[in-house]
């Protein structure tokens, strides 16, 4: 391997055993904590978080709006790791200023990050997708960019069966449904929910909700695009790999 390479398989065996972790104290404490919280938040707040999050699910399965990039054909991995790092910060950029715009707006302009900051996450992960070389047309594909990011954003306790889907995907990909309308979104939803309502919440608030937002959504795309990076690197270092990886250092 280069000393990229190398490089990106250490980072990759470092992440893996994050995801591994059993749920700790920590962990259970602040589910149980979570549970309290959504029974405060105003129901109007529960149902447009649901509903942006159920209509972005059905636009990843059925919609092609977000699937106009092409992949990127033979490429080594510090190529194609250089151009997904750019491509992350660029999306970042862009989340913190629109976190930190519907932070100052107040609670109505706070409600409508939720829709805007899913759909810039789905972007980028379209985006790294292709920039990894895979055909997001494909929607076994699609299907693994919604693991992806429930990966990154599931409590400890769904982070680690979403992980075992991932590290086998090549065998899972082979049960997966026929049918997209099958998929479990609202299991997808409610972790989606669960997490980011800590570190959303504040931004409903005035005279904070704009750092707040900022700081929120550079954080969650910063997590979001690490994770994404780590899913195609196991992919990438797969005894069986993508086609275009059969000479990885072109």
């Amino acid at each position: 391997m280069s000393s990229e390479e190398q490089q990106a398989h250490a980072e990759l065996q470092a992440w893996q055993q994050r995801m591994q972790r059993r749920p700790s104290f920590l962990n259970n404490f602040a589910r149980r904590v979570q549970t309290r919280l959504n029974a405060l938040l105003p129901e109007r707040v529960h149902q447009a978080i649901t509903s942006a999050i159920k209509h972005m699910v059905r636009g990843v399965l059925f919609g092609s709006k977000h699937t106009t990039s092409q992949p990127l054909g033979e490429a080594s991995l510090a190529v194609r790791e250089r151009a997904v790092r750019d491509r992350i910060r660029d999306y970042r950029t862009m989340a913190t200023a629109e976190g930190a715009v519907t932070g100052a707006g107040g609670f109505l302009l706070g409600l409508a990050d939720f829709p805007l900051l899913l759909g810039l996450k789905i972007k980028l992960l379209f985006d790294v997708a292709a920039l990894y070389g895979y055909d997001v047309h494909d929607y076994t594909e699609r299907l693994y960019v919604l693991h992806v990011f429930q990966l990154a954003f599931s409590s400890q306790h769904a982070r680690n069966a979403t992980y075992r889907r991932l590290a086998d995907w090549d065998a899972y990909r082979l049960a997966l449904p026929l049918d997209p309308t099958e998929f479990d979104w609202r299991t997808f939803q409610q972790e989606y929910r669960d997490y980011i309502d800590l570190a959303k919440m504040a931004q409903l608030l005035p005279v904070i909700g704009a750092a707040v937002g900022a700081v929120a959504n550079y954080k969650l795309i910063e997590q979001l695009g690490d994770t994404a990076m780590n899913c195609y690197r196991m992919r990438y270092f797969a005894p069986q790999k993508a086609p275009w990886l059969a000479n990885p250092t072109a």
